[in-house]
């Protein structure tokens, strides 16, 4: 019997070594250009052996790729700002002191017709504040995204909660000679602003002095993705329409009931994309597969090529960039790849499961059913179930709504939501215009989920879920929630120039949520309750927020599937999807139907 090895906290270094290697070989999957010199997607980097065939079966099978000769361009979410202005306060606000940033604030509003801008700044239910929010990239004219709001750094304001951002428009700048200077008007970003509800007193100022608009930036421009050829010698029409025809000859959509192709050579240097819908939550990975495409390949070069990238996906160090490669070849690459899943090897499974998933073969779902299971694979599983067309794929999601881990259920709900936001499943509805409300029949323990990025949502996972009393709880600075036991809930609303209201609900925090909006409560009024219900120990189920799968974690192998090498551990080596991407985080964009 094997003994039991002992594994440290952090990766250890022959794990570091070997993720390495993963990486190298995505690098030569993706023909990534470095110094000028492009690396090619079949050759082995210099003192590396990342494959079993000898030399001559490498050179046989060269085959030129899209990513040898043209890099992405506008891959990379793109930083939009402004000066903003925050009212409702209840006294938290301030005013700000002198600086290029209260100038344009006062030009702003002067133009927007404010007679009295500094007596308006000066009142204490204000906030000058710095407005930053990143447009993904391929995002569409209407679409929304998250907008992150804070205070200047000589700000005397000690909280943005209950606060509300003005319309403000959204421009790429830059500061030049000790002055702001302002691009083009991008996008406009207006709404209720959420602070962390855990935030409280002068400890967590930094907290408080910071938040953000969920879904409140809408962009006003398209913006371009597409394919830029860099080496001088391909830099003419006839590679940029070369490499046109090798991706609509892979990918197309439709428009209008017309089929059309993806990729629109524009120059001789670049090369516009559509993001076809199966990546729309995967735009990093779209990308890599389009530069896995051959240029131009001959039936017998294809033949071996395929015989070598069996080989490659078979063995565990280089299964991620073949099993991409072969998902850039499409169905004829789909016999390979379910020899992939057929294999004992965790990683081989998962790297094959993955790629046949965006190739929508109903093979993939059970391994990535299996493998959402699991922390480390769980992001990416999650994504390509929720990019198939097939009903095996949603009954997979839907069961993962039952498991009792709070990231499996919640990601599958959000994976569920992406296949088809109209689904009755997670379709839901618009609480009072201010966010997205879902109570889900499941019968996994209950659980309330919140956001506090990608979009304003709260999901009931199980209807009957009750507040326990007595309790006093506040939503928001106007409203109250008080019971003196009993299942009888009492919702005031108290505010100045208004006359009181009063509603009588039951416990049931369906209801109790329902009145809280009818009062005039907003979505960050919502979370507020629900954190400070579960904080006074008024829920008798769980309450999370973004409790989102991630990406970087580590796999260790079980025993009796640790053989006694090297290569106990395992790091998807793929980029975290956009779907499940934390704020702030490379890939993170967020997303609004």
């Amino acid at each position: 019997m094997k003994p039991k090895r002992t594994r440290a906290r952090h990766a250890p270094a022959r794990y570091e070594r070997r993720q390495f290697l993963q990486i190298a070989a995505g690098l030569a999957t993706a023909g990534m250009a470095t110094s000028g010199m492009a690396i090619s997607g079949c050759a082995p980097l210099k003192g590396l052996r990342l494959q079993s065939p000898e030399d001559n079966d490498l050179k046989a099978t060269e085959v030129r790729l899209v990513g040898d000769v043209a890099v992405p361009q506008g891959n990379l979410p793109q930083v939009v700002e402004s000066v903003g202005l925050v009212t409702g306060l209840p006294g938290t606000g301030s005013d700000p002191p002198v600086s290029s940033e209260r100038s344009l604030l006062i030009d702003e509003m002067q133009k927007r017709g404010v007679v009295y801008p500094n007596q308006v700044l000066a009142s204490n239910e204000t906030e000058m504040v710095l407005v930053r929010a990143y447009l993904r990239p391929g995002i569409q004219k209407g679409d929304h995204f998250d907008v992150e709001l804070r205070v200047p750094t000589r700000s005397e304001c000690t909280s943005l909660r209950g606060g509300w951002l003005m319309e403000t428009r959204l421009r790429f700048m830059a500061e030049l000679k000790n002055q702001v200077r302002e691009g083009k008007t991008l996008a406009l970003a207006e709404g209720a602003v959420l602070v962390d509800p855990s935030a409280e007193g002068e400890r967590d100022r930094i907290k408080l002095t910071r938040g953000r608009v969920l879904g409140g930036g809408v962009a006003i421009e398209s913006r371009k993705l597409g394919l830029m050829i860099t080496r001088a010698e391909f830099q003419n029409v006839s590679t940029s329409a070369q490499i046109g025809t090798a991706i609509n000859h892979r990918f197309h959509t439709f428009v209008s009931g017309v089929k059309e192709g993806v990729a629109t050579p524009e120059s001789d240097k670049y090369i516009e994309l559509t993001v076809h819908p199966r990546y729309k939550d995967n735009v990093e990975r779209y990308l890599r597969v389009i530069r896995a495409l051959p240029l131009r390949e001959t039936a017998a070069e294809r033949i071996a090529r395929l015989a070598l990238l069996e080989r490659q996906l078979l063995d565990h160090l280089t299964a991620a960039p073949a099993a991409l490669k072969l998902e850039a070849l499409g169905k004829e690459a789909v016999k390979t790849l379910r020899k992939g899943i057929e294999s004992n090897d965790l990683e081989v499974k998962f790297y094959s499961a993955e790629a046949l998933a965006y190739l929508d073969e109903t093979d993939a779902v059970a391994p990535l059913a299996e493998a959402a299971k699991h922390r480390a694979f769980r992001a990416f599983a999650l994504t390509a179930l929720s990019a198939m067309d097939d009903y095996t794929a949603f009954d997979a999601l839907r069961e993962l709504l039952d498991v009792p881990s709070a990231e499996t259920r919640y990601g599958a709900f959000r994976a569920l939501w992406a296949m088809n936001s109209d689904d009755p499943l997670v379709r839901g509805e618009s609480l009072g215009d201010q966010f997205s409300y879902h109570v889900l029949e499941t019968k996994g323990p209950p659980m309330i989920h919140a956001t506090r990025s990608f979009r304003a949502e709260v999901v009931l996972f199980g209807p009957d879920q009750r507040l326990l009393t007595p309790c006093t709880l506040e939503a928001g600075k106007n409203i109250q929630v008080i019971s003196r036991g009993g299942d009888e809930v009492t919702i005031s609303r108290f505010a100045v120039g208004e006359q009181d209201q009063k509603r009588v609900v039951s416990t049931r925090l369906d209801e109790i949520i329902r009145e809280v909006v009818a009062l005039g409560g907003v979505y960050p009024d919502v979370v507020q309750l629900l954190h400070l219900a579960r904080m006074r120990h008024n829920l008798d189920s769980r309450f999370e927020i973004d409790a989102l799968p991630q990406g970087g974690r580590v796999y260790d192998r079980p025993p009796e599937e640790d053989e006694g090498d090297d290569d106990d551990q395992i790091i998807v080596a793929n980029p975290l999807p956009g779907l499940f991407a934390r704020p702030g985080g490379k890939y993170y964009y967020g997303r609004t139907k």
